[in-house]
């Protein structure tokens, strides 16, 4: 068999595996005879590892492997058993979304949860835009607007984690998540003081916060490193949604994409809201903006401190100017 791993350091987050893990994944998987002629460690994404697996079948398969329980954030707990969860949910873009063709949550075979999924066609976004020019781009960001206002219409009956926790208000879960948040921090070595600044500020302003009652479907991660686009089309179009693993119910307003996609106004991403409609302007939605930037920008300090990247420093200015216009907004007006 042909076996390819990504080289890593022996202290990196992600950690490759065997042969032998494969093998016998693909029999717990596909049975007794199945034999795994390659595979390929994609190094896609930084949190589950993924391989290209060929099982002799029409085309090859798709492994994706979580973490070890014990290298696992608080945060980022469980994401592909979230993942799983959250797939009946996501019937307005099934067509977009791989097929799972067997999971094991057991640790049976091997002390980590893994799932074997259909290989969607196309490329990665990042690499198929490239081939278009920047005004095509406009098409690609209409598409992800679509495709957000899909996943949003459907609605839940409480607020959190598909897979849970979840919570009967929206301010206790943003308060959690941030939580969650301070808590990984504090693991980490790092200062999460910060944070919970933010933290005692939802409290104070949970009312804003609760105005939001009815709880939608966010994807979680929903940008072009997720998304995969058909090379060859006159226009970037999109042909597959990936990584759902963050998927929860809450504030649309909240959602990773919406947070992006106004992060460049001016730019082609301004065709987001062309299909997706308008963000809110209101003084609470403004006021709820604050405190999702913030949730945003906590969680990328864990992530990068966890990849060990050298832009954990920036978060903390970041952070600083959202609890500025945080005290500026509770200031009275005369």
């Amino acid at each position: 068999m042909s076996f390819q791993t990504v080289e890593r350091s022996p202290g990196a987050f992600q950690q490759s595996i065997t042969f032998e893990q494969v093998q016998a994944m693909c029999q717990a998987a596909f049975g007794r005879e199945a034999r795994a002629a390659s595979a390929v460690e994609l190094g896609l994404g930084s949190y589950n590892s993924t391989y290209r697996v060929d099982i002799g079948a029409d085309r090859p398969v798709i492994l994706r492997v979580a973490p070890a329980p014990a290298r696992q954030s608080r945060t980022e707990r469980q994401l592909m058993r979230n993942e799983h969860a959250s797939v009946p949910y996501l019937a307005p873009i099934m067509p977009l979304m791989p097929r799972t063709l067997a999971i094991d949550f057991t640790h049976s075979v091997i002390g980590r949860d893994y799932l074997f999924q259909t290989m969607l066609p196309g490329v990665p976004a990042p690499d198929g835009l490239a081939a278009y020019p920047r005004p095509q781009w406009a098409w690609f960001y209409r598409q992800m607007g679509s495709i957000s206002a899909s996943i949003q219409a459907v609605r839940g009956s409480r607020f959190g984690r598909v897979a849970g926790p979840t919570f009967a208000t929206w301010s206790e879960a943003i308060i959690a998540y941030l939580d969650d948040i301070a808590a990984d921090l504090d693991t980490a070595g790092l200062d999460a003081a910060d944070v919970r600044e933010v933290m005692a500020a939802a409290n104070r302003d949970s009312g804003i916060l609760d105005e939001i009652t009815e709880p939608r479907l966010l994807h979680g991660d929903l940008w072009d490193a997720n998304v995969m686009i058909m090379p060859g089309e006159p226009e970037p179009t999109i042909c597959g949604v990936l990584d759902y693993d963050r998927a929860s119910w809450g504030d649309p307003a909240f959602d990773w994409a919406i947070f992006l996609a106004g992060m460049r106004p001016g730019t082609e991403r301004d065709s987001f809201w062309e299909t997706y409609g308008p963000p809110a302007s209101t003084p609470s939605a403004l006021g709820r903006t604050l405190f999702y930037r913030a949730c945003h920008i906590g969680a990328a300090r864990v992530e990068r401190h966890r990849l060990g990247r050298q832009t954990v420093p920036a978060t903390y200015d970041q952070m600083r100017q959202v609890l500025q216009d945080l005290r500026h907004k509770d200031r009275p007006h005369t």
